[in-house]
């Protein structure tokens, strides 16, 4: 089964990933994961990305696609994969397409995780960690005995940066703009499964199962 999983930050979308992994015994490959092991292989597409990333460079979409194609080619895909952060424009699901085409393959599924936005911010923006021994907590759902004090080791806690109120929403309004054009592509092609990502976790992959063999 060959799949793209779409979900914003905080939608449990790497939970998920983990869970369609084992269920179908497929990899689930990232554009980061694609560049740094083609990096370490020494392919010749792996050298091109480490000279521009060195040079504080973007990869090219061309580099991109050439090392979506070769991971893509390689025997754990043989049975299917699961791709998570890619595509992400138009044109380069235009080219994923014709790279599947060209080896008799397609995608089956879309999987969409939909998760309102003020439950993402309350996921999110509640989420705190001690910076001397590293253990999470969460202000609602894994609070410390303490507000803002470490149960282990009693020092502060702190936020990250990113995971502040208006810094979420901006990166989710940054990935609505992103993926609103690919969800309406899949659409069109019959392909795209819209699940709930909110409630319980076993709740969420019972819709994604459900939808998969429908």
């Amino acid at each position: 089964m060959n799949l793209i999983l779409f979900g914003p930050p905080g939608a449990g979308k790497g939970t998920q990933a983990q869970f369609l992994v084992e269920t179908y015994r497929i990899p689930q490959v990232s554009t980061g994961d694609m560049l740094r092991a083609a990096v370490k292989a020494g392919t010749p597409l792996g050298l091109k990305a480490q000279e521009i990333m060195t040079q504080g460079g973007l990869v090219s979409d061309d580099i991109v696609l050439g090392i979506v194609a070769e991971r893509l080619a390689q025997d754990d895909c043989r049975s299917g994969f699961i791709l998570d952060g890619f595509p992400r424009t138009i044109p380069q699901a235009d080219a994923l397409d014709a790279i599947l085409k060209q080896a008799g393959r397609s995608i089956d599924h879309v999987v969409s995780l939909e998760v309102d936005n003020d439950e993402i911010v309350k996921r999110l923006s509640g989420r705190r960690s001690c910076p001397s021994c590293g253990k999470g907590y969460h202000v609602a759902f894994d609070a410390p005995l303490q507000a803002d004090v470490c149960d282990v080791c009693g020092s502060g806690l702190v936020q990250r940066a990113d995971d502040q109120e208006a810094t979420v929403r901006n990166r989710l309004l940054v990935y609505e703009q992103q993926t609103a054009p690919l969800k309406d592509y899949y659409k069109s092609k019959n392909v795209l499964c819209s699940i709930l990502g909110m409630g319980a976790i076993a709740e969420i992959q019972q819709r994604i199962i459900s939808a998969l063999v429908n």
